[in-house]
């Protein structure tokens, strides 16, 4: 077999380069309408909103350009609170949906085609279904406190917990593992019928266990698909408006019914500090997408050793 001389190995790593630029300028520009469009509509109506919560622009005049609209919301203690209770729901729905998605995933991982499709029956299901639902299982006149009442469990209604626009936001987070588990474990089911079985044969043939083998083999090689798919669920929670306005609690709010409540408010002079709430939710759920990707980001260069 002939040598490659160090003049062809060069001519070689620039023609893969270029390929490879080739290949990044496809995709880049297949996506780049997307986009555009995206930009236009998102970006723009960002930076209107923003001219509009500093007083470059609104209804009641512009010229008296300043950040008091910021202020006024980051000093409003009911943006801390509402802040807190939307990290809440979101953390806590999104810790229990990826557990138990994990678990299905690997009760459900040598089923057959139809876990994939029981899976996908709740996706199409609207949000506001799932709300009403929840609302005639769950409230104090619903199906499950009736069936206690007349087997005698309770006395009456007012007897029965409160689980929907509670304080612990009950009825938000089951509705949320409601909708999410099987979305998630549709991701998973992906993931792992992708796993070549021949790593965790090999690690059972070593003498692990199947905790062992699950833990140091097969989760790992899930990881990317866990990270994935739990920053979609968690941007969604966290910035989700119509579930916890109809089931949450009423004080505090989440952040999405905060900036609502302040928006649609009728003194007009609060719609600036309205649009900074807005602009604010906005950042975070920005911050916490491009946290997540960098954590993927890094993860994926450490499995390829890069």
């Amino acid at each position: 077999m002939s040598a490659v001389l160090p003049t062809q190995r060069t001519e070689i790593q620039k023609s893969a380069r270029r390929s490879q630029w080739r290949t990044y300028g496809l995709a880049y520009g297949m996506l780049l309408p997307a986009v555009v469009i995206i930009g236009l509509l998102f970006g723009g109506g960002m930076v209107l909103a923003f001219l509009q919560s500093i007083g470059a622009i609104g209804i009641l005049g512009a010229g008296n350009i300043s950040l008091s609209a910021y202020q006024a919301a980051l000093s409003n203690p009911e943006f801390i609170r509402s802040l807190g209770l939307s990290l809440y729901i979101a953390i806590v729905a999104t810790g229990a949906s990826t557990i138990l998605s994990i678990a299905l995933a690997m009760a459900l991982r040598k089923a057959g085609r139809w876990a994939s499709v029981a899976c996908q029956i709740t996706l199409p299901i609207p949000h506001l279904v799932g709300i009403a639902g929840i609302l005639l299982l769950l409230s104090p006149s619903g199906l499950i406190s009736r069936l206690f009442y007349a087997i005698g469990l309770i006395q009456s209604d007012q007897d029965f917990p409160l689980l929907v626009n509670d304080s612990a936001n009950v009825g938000v987070l089951l509705h949320f593992l409601w909708k999410e588990i099987p979305f998630m474990t549709l991701i998973l089911l992906a993931v792992l019928r992708g796993i070549n079985p021949a790593y965790e044969m090999q690690a059972r043939a070593l003498g692990a266990s199947p905790w062992q083998c699950f833990w140091n083999v097969t989760l790992p090689m899930m990881k990317s698909g866990i990270l994935s798919s739990s920053l979609i669920v968690f941007g969604y929670i966290f910035s989700s408006f119509e579930v916890p306005f109809l089931l949450g609690s009423t004080r505090p709010r989440t952040l999405p019914v905060l900036v609502y409540r302040a928006f649609t408010d009728s003194d007009l002079t609060r719609r600036p500090e309205a649009i900074a709430l807005g602009i604010i939710l906005s950042i975070l759920s920005i911050l916490i997408i491009v946290a997540y990707s960098w954590v993927i980001s890094r993860d994926r260069q450490s499995e390829s050793g890069v």
